[in-house]
């Protein structure tokens, strides 16, 4: 079966070799990519690591005709006509332009991930967190600010792990970090790192790397570091994983390599998932867990702004203390329901009265039993639309939507963040 399918493999590339030197560049792009898909399964079942890194090898080779020969395809069809280098064997020659191009292309791919625009989120705007909040401090603001700080051995942190339940606040964070850093900063998923050719993958993420040092000080922020950095060695690994896993921790490790300014700053649910060796690179591993009483208040008062309402201090300590367990996302979404309230009153009332507000006359909602004499029974598709003013946001408001919600964090997922910490983390609360 292996036999069959390398001979397979080695027919579709000199297939595609060939029609790519008779200039039938679409049969060849098909070709290629049947070509690559056989290479792949040969490399997967393939035990002999030379032979392996040998069809590696050429695997790129093909992959960077199949691409030139995309390009060169598209152009074509916005009616421009860029040159083609010759096909077939012959296109190893010029390695040293088509590795600068290469690389431009890889960079600019990843030119989505360089968050360009502040994202406006102040320390202050994140409620409590004071641990993890200094860690990122000494690890970004102050190396940068005040650098006589960081001589001799007092370096500032390489890699911080900020985990936790869903909904803590780890992204906010990272957030807030890009906002107050004079850093390049570059935010990076899974899929921006994933590719389908063989191989380029591990270059994305050198090229990542890469551009970090260039424009240092930088931050690398990976939100859910797990989809990429899982366990080594698990039944369903693929190959091409476990390539990224590698890359990913030799670049950690920047060895010969001036780190020096570039922070990377990890996020996940799940750090009991991440592969031992990439859990080092990250020294400090800070746990973000569910928001006491105090912050919980602050982040209702967040939440509601400067939305008019009538609630005052004690009924925000009373929203915070009947919210035990609640994430701040789970918050959020309490307060974005209340806020609802408002409009669910326009919209079932039967009588409207009038009110002024800054010398102007409005309609708004008020019950049937209302003694005001401007009281008149209307709906809400009857009121004019510069009229009508919604009621102010209540405690009445939250109650009513406090009745049905619950919060998303279950107990079972708090004992194994907790037995995490206790074993590999630091309280960052």
């Amino acid at each position: 079966m292996e036999d069959e399918r390398l001979r397979r493999a080695i027919e579709l590339a000199q297939s595609a070799a060939q029609k790519d030197k008779d200039g039938q560049y679409e049969e060849a792009l098909e070709l290629y990519k049947l070509s690559l898909d056989n290479w792949s399964l040969v490399c997967k079942y393939q035990s002999n690591e030379v032979l392996k890194q040998r069809l590696y090898k050429k695997m790129e080779e093909y992959v960077t005709r199949a691409e030139k020969i995309k390009e060169y395809l598209a152009a074509k069809s916005e009616n421009k006509q860029p040159p083609l280098p010759a096909g077939g064997e012959d296109h190893k020659e010029g390695g040293e332009k088509d590795g600068a191009e290469e690389k431009d292309k890889l960079k600019n791919a990843l030119t989505s991930a360089i968050v360009t625009e502040k994202p406006n989120v102040k320390w202050d705007d994140v409620a409590g967190l004071e641990s993890a909040k200094e860690s990122l401090q000494e690890a970004v603001i102050l190396p940068t600010r005040f650098p006589q700080l960081f001589t001799g051995n007092r370096k500032p942190w390489k890699g911080i792990l900020l985990y936790g339940p869903p909904g803590t606040g780890k992204s906010y964070l990272a957030k807030a970090c890009a906002t107050e850093a004079s850093a390049q900063f570059f935010s990076v998923s899974s899929s921006d790192l994933v590719s389908k050719w063989q191989g380029e993958s591990e270059r994305l993420v050198r090229t990542l790397f890469e551009m970090s040092r260039a424009s240092k000080p930088s931050i690398i922020f990976i939100d859910e570091v797990d989809s990429l950095c899982s366990g080594r060695g698990s039944d369903g690994e693929s190959e091409s994983s476990r390539r990224i896993k590698t890359e990913f921790l030799v670049q950690m490790q920047g060895v010969g390599k001036d780190d020096n300014g570039v922070l990377v700053l990890g996020a996940t649910n799940v750090p009991w998932e991440l592969d031992a060796a990439i859990r080092r690179r990250f020294e400090r591993r800070i746990y973000i867990p569910l928001p006491d009483v105090r912050a919980r208040k602050r982040i209702f008062e967040l939440h509601v702004g400067k939305t008019p309402n009538s609630l005052n201090d004690a009924d925000f300590q009373r929203l915070a203390e009947c919210t035990e367990g609640f994430s701040g996302a789970d918050i959020s979404v309490v307060v974005r329901d209340a806020l609802f309230e408002p409009v669910r009153i326009c919209r079932s009332a039967t009588h409207f009265k009038r009110i002024s507000r800054d010398g102007k006359e409005f309609w708004t909602p008020c019950s049937p039993g209302d003694p005001d004499p401007s009281k008149k029974e209307m709906a809400l598709m009857d009121v004019p639309p510069a009229e009508l003013m919604p009621t102010d946001l209540s405690m009445r408001d939250f109650e009513a939507v406090l009745e049905n919600a619950r919060a998303t964090v279950g107990q079972q997922d708090l004992k194994k963040q907790a037995d995490f910490t206790e074993q590999f983390g630091v309280e960052g609360s």
